[in-house]
């Protein structure tokens, strides 16, 4: 009898790890949402503000204001645009170093954005920090880092975080497709998918990894399959359509909070400028990029969709890039004349 238990013991044992071993089924794409008029037109006002502050910011560096370096979004604003549409207080978004649009996404203030590019005062990290090192605790945004796939664990933590004071929040941690070959990016999704923890990881695939293409780098590259071995699912997503974005972001933090652990989304987007401001990208054709802008803006998309259902007028649309340039203009005025750190904020912050 002791010989038929320890069988059907052993017997269980592998039947309990070959049922470990399935990965969880992925949920399919949904398909993009369909938003009212109000939501169409604050998608446009979000992105837009996205994009007339980078290109403000490309500006400034060309004038000297901002030194170091500066990576520009201009061209993926649908992601976190249709990734904050989906979130609750107290969710959190940690990102790489392409991050001022996170930020602005996050509601945070394109004065201290700005001033912090700039090396000032009023700058989140009292312009110590510069373009890739920008938080706000009070926004939940925690960074903009400058080391690749850094930032991937460390999202993982917050996902922790939301676990252990058994809260409904969701972590999004945001990397691109080159940090996506990261040794660390592994071992956290190994964690949490161990610990079931709630981390969306928002993987923004604009193609090149600085100036190497996917196919190049990678030896997988649908990226949404990265997590198939720790038994996360992971979906493809349209990142230059915010419709979409917003319907998968949707199902994502609807996965995570039930408690079914991480999940993957594969933004697959487009970046217009140079990996930062000294990238010429001379590694892909101008017809690449002008196919790109041509057929699959996603600003153009938005503002086609509200001309064509009469929901908005060329004259209010022209309005609402008023309104967002000279809030722009406004936040560079600020980060232009705002004073510099005192020599004493140098010893701030510091542990000795």
């Amino acid at each position: 009898m002791a010989v038929a238990a320890r069988k059907a013991s052993a017997t269980k044992s592998k039947a309990d790890a070959k049922s470990q071993a399935k990965p969880l089924a992925a949920p399919s794409a949904p398909k993009p949402a369909n938003f009212t008029r109000e939501q169409e037109l604050d998608a446009y006002r979000g992105m837009l503000l996205i994009r007339r502050f980078e290109e403000k910011a490309g500006q400034l560096y060309g004038m000297g204001f901002i030194g170091g370096f500066c990576h520009l979004y201009i061209g993926q604003e649908a992601v976190v645009t249709g990734m904050k549409m989906a979130l609750i207080e107290g969710d959190q978004m940690i990102t790489a170093y392409r991050d001022h649009g996170h930020m602005l996404a996050m509601d945070m203030s394109p004065r201290g954005v700005m001033a912090e590019l700039t090396g000032r005062r009023g700058g989140y990290s009292r312009g110590k920090g510069g373009s890739m090192h920008m938080f706000s605790k009070e926004k939940n945004f925690y960074g903009g880092h400058g080391i690749v796939g850094a930032q991937v664990s460390l999202g993982t933590g917050l996902a922790f975080a939301n676990r252990y004071r058994g809260n409904k929040n969701v972590s999004l941690t945001y990397f691109g497709d080159g940090a996506a070959n990261q040794g660390q990016v592994y071992e956290s999704f190994n964690m949490a998918s161990l610990w079931k923890l709630p981390v969306i990881y928002v993987i923004e695939n604009n193609r090149y990894a600085m100036g190497t293409s996917v196919t190049r780098s990678s030896a997988e590259t649908d990226f949404s399959q990265r997590g198939v071995s720790f038994r996360i699912p992971g979906i493809q997503v349209d990142g230059m359509d915010v419709r979409a974005v917003k319907s998968a972001a949707e199902l994502a933090v609807e996965w995570c909070r039930s408690g079914k652990g991480p999940i993957i989304l594969e933004m697959q987007t487009y970046r217009y400028r140079g990996h930062s401001m000294s990238d010429p990208a001379k590694y892909r054709s101008k017809d690449e990029v002008q196919k790109m802008r041509s057929e699959h803006d996603p600003i153009e998309q938005v503002k086609a969709r509200l001309t064509a259902k009469k929901w908005a007028s060329e004259d209010e649309l022209k309005a609402i890039d008023k309104e967002v340039r000279d809030i722009v203009a406004d936040a560079a005025e600020f980060a232009q004349t705002d004073p510099e750190p005192d020599a004493s904020e140098l010893w701030t912050d510091i542990t000795l």
